[in-house]
């Protein structure tokens, strides 16, 4: 079993700037993809980023995965010795406003597992 914790949202106005923090434990080694989703009021979830390994552990040609809204504003990185995955959000807006909730997949017996961490909170307003 994998758990996920986030950390890192809060308050910020138009412009502002935000970096969520998701530290997974547990089976952490059968990960091979860690992401951010979001869910605000009324809305249905969306993929906000992703960081997909390749061939190598240590990610070192992993893929990352940007919805359209956030591309150019929001970036993924995670740090492996800590198993631990960051947003950085830059240029935020009140319509990126909502849950952040971390996601991890898995694979047991060749078949995939997300995981989900309980989501913190990002209020964007002036």
């Amino acid at each position: 079993q994998v758990q996920l914790v986030e950390s890192g949202g809060g308050l910020v106005q138009p412009g502002g700037s935000l970096r969520l923090s998701c530290v997974a434990s547990g089976s952490t080694f059968s990960i091979n993809a860690m992401g951010w989703y979001r869910q605000a009021p009324g809305n249905q979830r969306e993929l906000v980023a992703v960081m997909t390994r390749g061939r190598y552990t240590n990610y070192a040609d992993a893929s990352t995965n940007y919805a359209d809204s956030v591309k150019g504003r929001f970036t993924i990185s995670r740090d492996n010795a800590k198993n631990t995955v960051y947003l950085q959000m830059n240029s935020l807006q009140p319509e990126d406003t909502a849950v952040y909730v971390c996601n991890a997949r898995g694979a047991v017996d060749g078949y995939a597992k997300d995981y989900w961490g309980n989501g913190t909170l990002v209020t964007v307003s002036s």
